[in-house]
């Protein structure tokens, strides 16, 4: 009854209401200005794209303290972020699907998909001019991985003046971030550079009783990244884009408790003492280069952009979490190696009015490494281990292309196709033996090979009611590739094969701006087909499918300026996402809610700015309850709802920016992940409350 209500109130909120979470750059008095968005890989007023797209601006993410994407993902209605070993980010009931290593939200930094593995949360935001969220499926112009959304961030270009800043923060438990950005002319109008980085370190809150490590919990990475942009005529551009990304985290942010417990069982207080014997520890390391190029000839621009990312995470943790038990010494591993290359060539119109369209060709080659990669059994006088090394090869082949139709006086057809094919070959051992045991004989192997074709569509209508105000309804094909299980000890080809999960969304939606404010509401309704599950099979992940789902919900952003000094904002999202067809041969979970899929998100802001300098902000963020699924009992359960406030105040004068901050104003104790096995069972949990203060300069 609850979302039936909602959904009515926001159905009716949708004929008046209109676009966008951004801050406005003029006067709070005057007509905000357009905010331009590349969602179609061209420029557009957002106003006139028609499907959800939040922006955040480069003013929004440093006045929030937005450092890295889960950070953005906060800020999204919807959607919602699992911190863990295998972490998970959820939108509109899509979840990970962990042996294709594909997320349902896809991350592009100039170019540069960073979707494999879901190593890339801890991406650099340093040099972004703006972060574009395009919610709903993207694949027509995105490629395989964006069924639910992509996340783009649009980094800034250089000027024939030198600009950057460097800031550093200390906060609780020993919290000590630090970033620099700086780019400017080489050869004035020809030869441009930047450089950035961003490092931080943190103690974390947690105690390991067994060793006496009171830094359990703690992480620390680096961000580094260079460009080159070189414009020899007004016509060609060619950049070069450089990154290195490194994130070591150790004990997550939780503790675990013996047996099949219910998540009902965890506290915060129990986390800050937790006690286990083996080292505990996640090493990420990402390099990724890319090469643009671009010619804009009088009616079309041609553009290439070339890439290449190689991902290595290397991982180790205790097998009960727990210690003084028969499992001490004994551990779940593996090393991963992800190797990618791409290519797109792409055909864009110059037209800004009119008829507008693009097209192009992508390619991409990707090799996974996995192994050492398994688990050790057995006691510790008696200990014996599984391990799986594999390679997995795929080839990515797609044409795609998207035209924009205006008609009559008011109305606008956007029509999108792609057209993919996609190869997979895994060639897998699997062996057993005592621990410390070299043995070179395999006791299974399997070797797999499957093609998958797929054509997506894409099909939108937009209305203009007027100046200020337009509406729209889309349909749109979403795609996850299909997969083997890479850790499979018995079983045929066909047994450790799972399908492609496929999707359509149907949306209705307004986008407008009046004056001092702007407003979008959303309506959305997907069917979900061979969803991809997850399941927990002697000790480890593997993947399959359930056979239908369904998700509905609605959306709502806005930002108004209450006075000139005054900005409220808000982003409301409320979902119901729901198992149809879901039979595992044990169990039939049809009616239950998709895992990690939040009832509904809400974050409520204000913000206070001063013409002397003086600013402050807040927001309060309501998170529903989250469905999980208990493996060891085969039934599923909710986290409990909660509620944090985080509040930020500062000082800006001469290009300095002098600042406070207290996130989780009221110590909420919260959990954000639960997982259970036949051993033990996992729970962690939210950062209490932490404070800090920041300096900044720009120039």
């Amino acid at each position: 009854m609850r979302i039936k209500t909602t959904l009515a109130c926001l159905a009716a909120t949708v004929s008046i209401l209109g676009a966008g979470l951004v801050r406005a750059e003029g006067p709070a008095g005057t007509t905000l200005e357009t905010i331009t968005v590349t969602a179609n890989k061209i420029e557009e007023d957002i106003t006139d794209v028609p499907q959800s797209i939040t922006v955040i601006d480069d003013e929004v993410l440093k006045e929030k303290g937005i450092e890295d994407i889960p950070d953005v993902i906060t800020e999204i209605p919807n959607m919602f972020f699992k911190p863990a070993f295998n972490e998970n980010v959820n939108f509109r009931g899509l979840n990970v699907s962990y042996h294709t290593g594909q997320y349902p939200v896809v991350i592009y930094i100039d170019g540069v998909a960073y979707s494999t593995g879901g190593k890339s949360f801890n991406a650099s935001l340093v040099n972004a001019e703006r972060i574009e969220v395009l919610r709903g499926p993207q694949g027509t112009l995105y490629g395989k991985d964006a069924i639910g959304a992509v996340i783009k961030v649009v980094t800034k270009e250089p000027t024939n003046e030198w600009h950057g800043d460097i800031g550093t923060e200390y906060g609780s438990y020993n919290n000590i971030p630090g970033s620099f950005n700086v780019n400017g002319p080489l050869i004035q109008d020809k030869l441009y550079i930047g450089l950035n980085g961003r490092y931080q370190q943190e103690d974390g809150w947690i105690t390991n009783d067994y060793t006496g490590d009171d830094e359990a919990n703690k992480s620390n990475s680096r961000n580094l990244g260079a460009f080159l942009l070189y414009k020899p005529t007004d016509r060609f551009t060619a950049k070069i884009n450089l990154s290195n990304d490194a994130y070591d985290t150790y004990w997550p942010d939780g503790y675990a408790l013996p047996g099949a417990v219910d998540a009902s069982e965890f506290n915060r207080d129990d986390a800050e003492h937790t006690s286990y014997d083996v080292d505990t520890f996640s090493e990420i390391d990402s390099l990724a280069q890319s090469l643009q190029l671009k010619y804009e000839f009088d009616s079309v621009t041609l553009s290439s952009t070339a890439t290449h990312r190689k991902l290595e995470n290397e991982l180790v943790y205790d097998l009960d979490k727990t210690s003084d038990t028969i499992c001490d010494g004994l551990t779940v591993f593996g090393d991963t190696e992800t190797e990618t290359w791409a290519e797109e060539l792409r055909l864009v119109s110059n037209n800004t009015e009119g008829v507008r369209w693009i097209a192009g060709v992508y390619l991409e080659t990707e090799e996974v490494e996995n192994g050492p990669y398994g688990i050790q059994f057995g006691t510790s006088e008696s200990a014996y281990e599984q391990n799986s090394e594999s390679v997995t090869e795929s080839e990515t082949m797609a044409v795609f292309g998207q035209t924009m139709i205006p008609f009559l006086d008011n109305f606008e057809l956007t029509l999108g196709a792609r057209y993919q094919q996609i190869e997979k070959e895994m060639d897998l051992d699997t062996y057993y033996g005592p621990v410390g045991v070299n043995n070179s004989d395999p006791y299974y192997s399997l070797q797999a090979d499957k093609t998958w074709d797929v054509f997506l569509g894409k099909i939108a209508l937009s209305y203009r009611l007027n100046d200020n105000l337009n509406t729209y309804a889309s349909l749109a094909q979403g795609y996850m590739p299909g997969g083997f299980n890479d850790y499979a000890g018995s079983g045929s080809e066909e047994d450790n094969t799972f399908d492609p999960q496929q999707s359509i969304n149907y949306e209705i939606g307004v986008k407008g701006k009046w004056n001092r404010l702007r407003l979008a509401a959303a309506l959305f309704y997907m069917d979900i087909e061979d969803i991809h599950i997850s399941k927990f099979e002697n000790e480890v992940w593997v993947t399959d499918n359930a056979d239908s789902a369904h998700s509905l919900g609605a959306e709502l952003e806005l930002t108004y300026f209450l006075t000139d000094s005054i900005e409220l904002t808000a982003a409301i999202g409320i979902i119901k996402a729901e198992y149809d067809d879901y039979d595992t041969g044990t169990a039939v979970y049809d009616g239950e809610s998709i895992k990690d899929t939040p009832s509904h998100t809400v974050r409520i802001g204000a913000a206070y700015f001063h013409p002397s300098g003086f600013y402050d902000s807040g927001d309060v963020a309501n998170q529903g309850k989250v469905p999980y699924y208990n493996d060891a009992k085969e039934e599923f359960g909710e986290l409990d709802s909660y509620t944090v406030a985080d509040v930020r105040i500062g000082y800006r004068f001469k290009g300095y920016d002098i600042y406070a901050f207290c996130n989780n104003l009221t110590d909420e104790e919260y959990m954000t992940m639960y997982s259970s096995g036949s051993r033990s069972s996992l729970g962690n949990f939210g950062d209490p409350r932490t404070l800090g203060i920041g300096v900044r300069y720009s120039f």
